[in-house]
C-alpha cells in the first residue's frame, strides 16, 4: 500500500472511529478529557505505525484501536505517577495569612531606621508614616523645604543601603 493510500485510509478510519473511541476512553478515564484525547491520538499514531493492521477489515481495525486505547488507560492507572496523584476539586488546606512575614518586615525596617541620623529618621517618619507634606515638615521643624527634600532623599538612600546590607533588597 502506498503512503498516500495509507494516509487516506487512516483519515477515513479517524473519521469513522475517533468520536466513538473518544467516548469510550472518556468512560474509562471518568471524564478526563485531556488524557482521553491524548489516548485517542496515541492510538491512531500507533495504528499509523502498524500498516499491517490498516490492511485488515474495518471491524478488526476498530477492535484493535479499542484494545490499544484500553491498554493505554490501564498502563497509566498502574503507573507510579497515577498512584501518587491526589485528584480533588478542593484544596486540602486553605491558604492562611502569613502572620510572621509582616512582623519580620516591620522589625527589619525599624532596625534599618535606627541606623539613620535623627534628622533623617524624623523626615522619613513624618513623611511616610505620618503622611505629612514637605511644607508641613519644614514648618514644624523650622527648616527650609529644600532641606526637608534633601534629608528625605539622602535618608531613603541610606535606608536602601541599610536594607541591602541586611539582604532584604538587591
Amino acid at each position: 500500500m502506498s503512503e498516500p493510500d495509507q494516509a487516506a485510509l487512516l483519515r477515513a478510519i479517524h473519521d469513522a472511529h475517533s468520536q466513538s473511541l473518544l467516548r469510550y476512553v472518556l468512560r474509562l478515564t471518568r471524564g478526563d478529557m485531556p488524557f482521553a484525547e491524548d489516548v485517542v491520538q496515541e492510538s491512531l499514531l500507533r495504528l499509523w505505525r502498524k500498516p499491517e493492521v490498516l490492511a485488515q477489515p474495518s471491524e478488526s481495525v476498530r477492535a484493535w484501536l479499542y484494545t490499544v486505547a484500553r491498554n493505554q488507560v490501564i498502563d497509566d492507572r498502574r503507573s507510579a505517577r497515577f498512584g501518587r496523584e491526589l485528584q480533588t476539586d478542593t484544596v486540602p488546606e486553605p491558604p492562611s495569612a502569613d502572620a510572621i512575614g509582616p512582623a519580620v518586615d516591620k522589625w527589619v525596617l525599624a532596625d534599618a531606621l535606627k541606623s539613620l541620623s535623627p534628622e533623617h529618621r524624623t523626615a522619613v517618619v513624618r513623611a511616610y508614616y505620618l503622611g505629612q507634606t514637605v511644607a508641613d515638615i519644614a514648618e514644624q521643624e523650622g527648616i527650609p523645604a529644600g532641606t526637608v527634600k534633601s534629608r528625605l532623599h539622602y535618608a531613603l538612600r541610606a535606608l536602601r543601603d541599610a536594607l541591602h546590607e541586611k539582604g532584604v533588597v538587591s
